[in-house]
């Protein structure tokens, strides 16, 4: 027979394993997010390279991102669908290694149209990757670490965004086609580990099961659940903006600073890449565990601490597009990091609190395709703006103020306690 004391410390012993494993999930998928962001920038850096090798026009060039880009905005609320009507730790795997695949079998192209279907197949695998992603990290982090756990996870993404930055030193020692070869092989392998590994939260007991007629999700029932919320629509507002000023910044920056203040193309590139990087990471862990912090005295915590963030980024992004000094417009692009960072740690988080958590994939990935789109006529604005001789400063005071916009929206959102159905079979921590 089971004394008190014996079930409590069974039951202490279960909550310590949870948070362990818990904890396991954000380092599995913190290198996979690593991974998902180094394949994708690894042509950009790579560029010389690959042109020396296959004949193409820069228009040709940029098509290759651009296709990318379209093809992973507008199946990203597919990707995300597939994750909430099925396991989400399989729609990882799959995804994993089959962007892997593309990765290594883009270093095996020889024209230009196998390129181009290459970076076609790449955007298909991606668009199911993160919404899959921060969604389980959301199933597992159920309490007072949701927001430090999603930040941590997100810092995987801006390691791969430096490494990918390296993509021209890894075709110089050894050529573009090994690049891609090794890193997509390394992915197909890694893929296996996440298999064993990884593994979805435990279903609820039958006793607590809500009734099969609201169990059931289909693509229309829950395209009607999502949008007829209306925090959702802000939220799809404010991921316009921020994906306008993203996109638009990093998308131009370079350029702005070599032209600007007379950089070398190397130290204009890294200037663009590095700091805000390391402000975002910085970004994710403090605003992740301010907003974790904040949320247990008030649910609207998560929202508050990135409107905050992009209040103060607003005013701080556009002295840096005024100034004439570059360590002022590096101190002023370190806050847009940072800004990003208490974005991003919480971006999820407040999703799950304004719709129910069965669509949070689906949903992040509408606002993950809303932000693609913005982004995409965010540049295109840029270059127009550049061509017509106004200055890719004028371009980086909208995205300043878009991001000031983004902050007083984020005060709008009436976010409460998550939504959806609550899993006993998972302790909230």
């Amino acid at each position: 027979m089971t004394t008190p004391k014996v079930a409590a410390i069974a039951r202490r012993d279960f909550i310590a394993e949870a948070r362990r494993y818990a904890w396991l999930v954000v380092g599995l998928l913190w290198l996979v997010g690593l991974l998902n962001y180094l394949d994708r920038l690894l042509l950009t850096t790579m560029r010389e390279s690959i042109k020396e090798s296959i004949p193409m026009t820069d228009t040709q060039f940029g098509l290759l991102t651009s296709v990318f880009l379209w093809v992973y905005g507008v199946l990203s609320p597919f990707g995300g669908f597939l994750a909430d009507r099925f396991s989400r730790g399989k729609v990882i795997v799959v995804s994993l290694c089959v962007w892997s695949a593309v990765t290594w079998l883009t270093g095996h192209t020889y024209t230009f149209g196998q390129l181009l279907i290459a970076r076609g197949l790449m955007g298909v695998s991606e668009a199911c990757y993160i919404p899959a992603a921060l969604a389980l990290i959301s199933d597992y982090h159920r309490g007072s670490t949701r927001s430090l756990a999603t930040g941590l996870n997100n810092s995987g993404i801006y390691a791969g965004t430096v490494l990918g930055g390296m993509g021209g030193y890894v075709a110089q020692l050894w050529g573009w086609r090994a690049g891609f070869s090794v890193f997509g092989g390394f992915g197909v392998f890694y893929a296996f580990v996440v298999w064993i590994f990884l593994r979805d939260p435990l279903p609820i007991p039958r006793e607590e099961r809500i009734p099969a007629s609201q169990q059931e999700i289909n693509f229309p029932t829950l395209l009607g659940a999502l949008f007829r919320c209306r925090g959702f629509w802000l939220l799809l507002a404010v991921n316009v903006l921020v994906g306008a000023a993203n996109w638009n910044i990093y998308g131009w920056l370079p350029t702005y600073l070599r032209e600007h203040f007379n950089l070398g193309a190397g130290a204009a590139g890294l200037s663009a890449t590095a700091y805000i990087q390391v402000a975002s990471v910085g970004g994710v862990v403090l605003g992740g565990v301010w907003a974790d912090y904040w949320s247990r005295r008030n649910p609207r915590g998560r929202a508050f601490v990135p409107a905050i963030g992009y209040c103060v980024v607003g005013p701080c992004l556009l002295a840096s597009a005024l100034t004439n000094v570059l360590p002022l417009a590096l101190c002023g692009l370190m806050v847009f990091g940072l800004g990003r960072g208490f974005f991003d740690a919480n971006h999820m988080p407040i999703l799950r609190q304004l719709v129910d958590e069965r669509y949070s994939a689906t949903g992040y990935g509408f606002l993950n395709f809303i932000s693609c789109a913005a982004g995409g006529v965010m540049v295109f604005v840029g270059g127009a703006m550049k061509d017509a001789h106004l200055g890719l400063d004028k371009a980086f005071q909208l995205s300043a103020l878009g991001l000031a916009v983004a902050g007083l929206i984020l005060f709008t959102v009436k976010a409460q306690a998550s939504k959806g159905v609550a899993d006993p079979s998972n302790t909230e921590f």
